[in-house]
């Protein structure tokens, strides 16, 4: 109940605005925008033009993803390599998306450009999260796994994976607004074909702002429902794991 009142708290505060500027070229109401949504909605290229960005950014996305475990295990395995990545994966984190979209413009086609910003910014936060959650493993499960004989992936199974999870979970999470941020932005730049991105500068070039609002709420919505849906399949994982955790010496046999 609260957050509907927010969220209609916000929507009068928006009507407010518009009414105050009385231009809806600049702020549109949202009653313009819904209308033009309804209608974009209707049209057979606007589910073209979300699949294609959905699949971009998610296919650069789920590759970081992946990456990130990977290094992340190496990493914590090998300590020169990780004295060799982490200075590197901290750049990256500090850098300007936009710098690195102005340098694949140059590097790559337009359509490889939103995967490979969504990838950039989703790497290097995974990866810090699953470290960190290697480095919390329980020692004395460790120690348990040692004296029952456990063999390397039993041990991952069932001490490595159960103790990360968590910081996984959340490093993910978090990641996922920020690579729908950059690979939308990324498509803006690069402008290609079926993308929300180039939609929005269209948008930008002809003046057709209620069309930016409505793609911008398109960005949002599809933000938060995968967000929800990765929440969902995240705390499936959770319960299922959490009950691999042993708290007995008897439990790890």
């Amino acid at each position: 109940m609260k957050k509907i009142a927010a969220i209609l708290f916000w929507i009068a505060a928006w009507q407010i605005v518009s009414l105050c500027v009385g231009q809806e070229l600049l702020v549109p109401s949202p009653a313009q925008v819904l209308v033009r949504l309804s209608q974009l909605l209707q049209e057979t290229g606007f589910w073209h033009i979300a699949a294609g960005s959905l699949l971009r950014i998610m296919a650069g996305y789920l590759a970081a993803v992946a990456a990130a475990v990977l290094l992340a295990a190496l990493t914590s395995s090998f300590s020169f390599l990780h004295a060799l990545v982490s200075p590197l994966l901290g750049i990256i984190k500090a850098t300007p998306v936009a710098s690195f979209i102005i340098l694949a413009l140059v590097w790559l086609r337009g359509s490889q450009i939103p995967p490979f910003s969504a990838f950039l910014m989703v790497l290097p936060i995974v990866w810090a999260n699953v470290s960190e959650g290697i480095r919390h493993t329980d020692a004395q499960l460790l120690e348990m796994a040692r004296m029952f004989r456990f063999g390397r992936w039993k041990t991952v199974w069932r001490i490595y994976v159960p103790s990360i999870l968590p910081y996984f979970m959340a490093g993910c999470t978090t990641s996922l607004g920020l690579a729908w941020k950059a690979g939308v932005a990324a498509e803006v730049l690069a402008m290609p074909r079926d993308s929300i991105g180039l939609q929005l500068y269209n948008a930008k070039v002809y003046l057709e702002i209620p069309d930016l609002f409505a793609w911008t709420l398109v960005i949002i919505v599809l933000s938060m429902l995968l967000e929800k849906l990765l929440v969902s399949i995240m705390h499936r994982l959770s319960s299922r794991f959490v009950r691999r955790i042993p708290e007995k010496k008897g439990e790890l046999s």
